[in-house]
This record gives structure tokens, C-alpha cells and sequence, in this order.
């Protein structure tokens, strides 16, 4: 008995050919948590909690960095743009910058 051609041994086909936009969605895990944190910025901006939100979107750009920086190529998906200092450097300075400007503005 032959298997078909790119199956695995035990039977199964690998899960980018079983259900590839799951695959698809795996492979992405760290721009999608990086969207789910900026989302939750922009929900709190949207019930008037500016100062907030702007920081929570602060720190998600600087998640991004972080995981830009910390894991491999492969895993990183579409977080990589440029090159890992340049993608590092910039991402954090402007996380960094709005979460700074949004905690300094004075209160009325």
C-alpha cells in the first residue's frame, strides 16, 4: 500500500493543506496579537478614553518590536518589513514616542 505524495506517514495531510487559512492564521500569531492590542487602543479612544487608548496603541507598536526582535525569521510573518534593526528601531521609537506624548499632554 503507497501513500499519496507529500502526505506524512501516519496518514494525515499537513494542516497547511487541510485547512490552510487556519494554517494561515497560525503562521500569523504575532501581527494578530500585535492588532488585537492596537484595537483595544482604538476601542478605548472611541469611548473617550484618549489618554489610554493612545498608550495601549503605544505598547502594542512596542510588542511589536519586541517580538520583531526576539523571534526568527520564519516565525515572525508579516511583522518583518525591513531589516530586523531597522524594523526594531523604528516600531519601538514610535511606540515609545506616542505612549510618551499621550502621558505628557496636560489635563484640562
Amino acid at each position: 500500500m503507497s501513500r499519496p505524495v507529500g502526505s506524512p506517514a501516519g496518514g494525515r495531510a499537513p494542516l497547511y493543506l487541510r485547512r490552510p487559512l487556519l494554517a494561515g492564521l497560525v503562521r500569523q500569531w504575532p501581527l494578530f496579537l500585535v492588532i488585537v492590542a492596537a484595537g483595544t487602543g482604538l476601542a478605548l479612544v472611541a469611548v473617550e478614553q484618549w489618554r489610554r487608548g493612545l498608550v495601549v496603541i503605544g505598547l502594542a507598536l512596542v510588542l511589536a518590536a519586541l517580538l520583531r526582535l526576539l523571534l526568527p525569521l520564519p516565525r515572525v510573518g508579516f511583522l518583518a518589513v525591513r531589516s530586523r534593526p531597522v524594523d526594531v528601531t523604528l516600531t519601538a521609537g514610535a511606540g515609545a514616542a506616542l505612549a510618551v506624548i499621550a502621558l505628557t499632554i496636560p489635563f484640562d
